[in-house]
């Protein structure tokens, strides 16, 4: 898959959706009417010529750069640190030296954002403002171009589309920009993206609108950009792309890079897609999304050819979710839905954005093609779930060997020192995609240190620790509360009790890693 890259400043913090309309005015504390917008009174045609390159863009940056701030975060971050001396005559010199145990860190972010609203409500990435599941948002502060600091309260979240809103507060109005149509926007267009990329303030870099929903193929309903050649670099995550009639039509939010750098290739959210849910936010709605509960394929050449259908058109069923919408309406895995509620899927409108827009609880019609033949069915849509339910759930459907490799981000840094695995608990989504019962305690192997002894007696992904020692394991805190125990009795070794996929449970020792 493409190097992804959230345009980010500090430490990673992980990557549209309701349709929308032309220049949507957000909500405000203010009379309507009373505040003009930095975009509304913009002389359009003395600052650039509707048919062609502009002169300059410096009438253009002048009206807007007042409404684009810089945002920074402090987070605190618990870490583990380990005893250097563990496990020798010195041990507890580390312990006297506060070498082991748990310590609070701090972090720091910085990012990008706008105000679009005369009362301070601001727009930026989920990304910029919502630390890892280690940490904990201390604050954020929104600096005005001319300096001005202000605390921002964090008005709401929307992990799956990566949008916030904050709010900030004075006396006086603020500057403010309003979305645009960016349904309207054409490759080669003229843009301008104004940001804080590696911190160094307010910059305005140009470009042009390279393509128009773009799928970088990463999967998901979000997977749907304005691509453009402006430069965006880290920090410049949440800051907004203009067009040249001063409207955001876009929301700065990743690079595909392989060196980490702008190489030309930025992405922003489409302000189509934000718009509307950025309104939900201010005003404290909650956002429903639809679902079907499918895994699914994009038809390419060879599929399209071996079902005998159009290309580009339609997306492949690969599995499907028990219990949701999907396997209620009847559709199955090898299945072609080629449109949803009139619409069809494509590369452009993918089944998973088409799905999300719609409402949970609303009965559509599908049209999809099975073993040659054209169907419809209607279809109740579900509720979408949380990403993390959503990774869950598909967790262990590809059980291969590329994905029983150790997770690059460390889930349970303990088990992986001790033990050389990763696991995460078993819930019933997860029961059912390794063939166990959906109450079953224990937890799921996610990956092995190929060097370990565990990978030796044969555990791999998918593969469920039931107990250790003797003692039934329902959490990762439990399992290492049995390796302590282990160590502190100077054993090298812990008995799990496990169990593989179609195989009864079985005793395995397992050596644990040196220090």
């Amino acid at each position: 898959m493409k190097d992804v890259k959230p345009v980010r400043y500090s430490y990673g913090i992980t990557s549209a959706l309701l349709a929308g309309g032309a220049a949507i005015s957000l909500l405000t504390g203010y009379p309507a009417g009373a505040q003009v917008a930095q975009n509304d009174d913009l002389q359009l045609n003395d600052v650039v010529p509707r048919g062609g390159a502009p002169a300059s863009f410096a009438d253009l940056t002048a009206a807007l750069q007042p409404a684009v701030v810089n945002i920074s975060t402090r987070q605190s971050i618990t870490v583990e640190n380990t005893n250097p001396f563990a496990g020798t005559p010195f041990e507890r010199f580390g312990r006297q030296r506060g070498g082991s145990g748990p310590q609070t860190r701090e972090a720091q972010s910085l990012g990008s954002g706008f105000i679009v609203s005369a009362d301070g409500y601001v727009v930026t990435n989920n990304h910029v403002v919502s630390p890892d599941a280690r940490a904990e948002l201390e604050e954020v502060t929104v600096t005005l171009p001319d300096g001005t600091e202000y605390p921002a309260e964090l008005v709401g979240t929307d992990p799956q589309s990566d949008l916030a809103v904050l709010k900030i507060q004075r006396g006086t109005p603020f500057p403010f920009v309003r979305f645009g149509d960016s349904s309207q926007a054409r490759v080669g267009d003229w843009v301008i993206a104004i940001g804080n990329p590696f911190g160094l303030g307010g910059t305005v870099t140009s470009g042009i609108v390279s393509a128009v929903y773009r799928n970088t193929g990463s999967g998901g309903a979000y997977d749907r950009y304005l691509q453009t050649d402006a430069s965006i670099n880290r920090g410049n995550s949440g800051g907004p792309l203009f067009d040249m009639q001063g409207n955001v039509i876009g929301i700065n939010n990743a690079i595909l890079s392989p060196s980490g750098g702008s190489v030309g290739i930025g992405l922003a959210i489409p302000a189509e897609d934000a718009a509307p849910i950025v309104n939900k936010l201010i005003n404290g709605e909650e956002i429903l999304r639809g679902y079907l509960g499918v895994q699914i394929q994009p038809v390419d050449e060879d599929i399209a050819e071996a079902l005998g259908i159009p290309e580009r058109r339609g997306e492949l069923v690969q599995g499907v979710q028990p219990g949701e919408a999907a396997e209620k309406a009847g559709l199955q895995p090898g299945d072609v839905v080629l449109s949803v509620d009139g619409e069809d899927v494509t590369p452009d409108s993918t089944l998973s954005y088409i799905v999300a827009n719609i409402a949970p609880g609303t009965t559509v019609p599908v049209t999809f093609i099975r073993n040659g033949d054209r169907r419809r069915v209607n279809v109740t849509v579900g509720r979408r779930p949380s990403e993390e339910t959503l990774a869950q759930q598909q967790m262990f459907n590809n059980n291969d060997e590329a994905q029983n490799a150790m997770p690059e981000a460390r889930e349970n840094g303990v088990l992986e020192d001790t033990l050389g695995v990763s696991a995460v608990p078993v819930t019933p989504q997860i029961a059912r995609q390794l063939g166990v019962a959906a109450d079953t305690q224990g937890l799921a192997i996610t990956g092995v240190d190929p060097n370990s002894d565990a990978a030796r007696r044969g555990l791999s992904r998918g593969v469920i620790i039931l107990g250790a020692n003797g003692r039934g394991v329902g959490s990762v805190e439990e399992l290492e509360a049995v390796i302590d125990s282990a160590r502190s009795a100077g054993r090298e070794a812990v008995l799990l009790r496990v169990q593989a996929r179609g195989v009864s449970p079985t005793s395995v020792p397992v050596r644990l890693l040196e220090d």
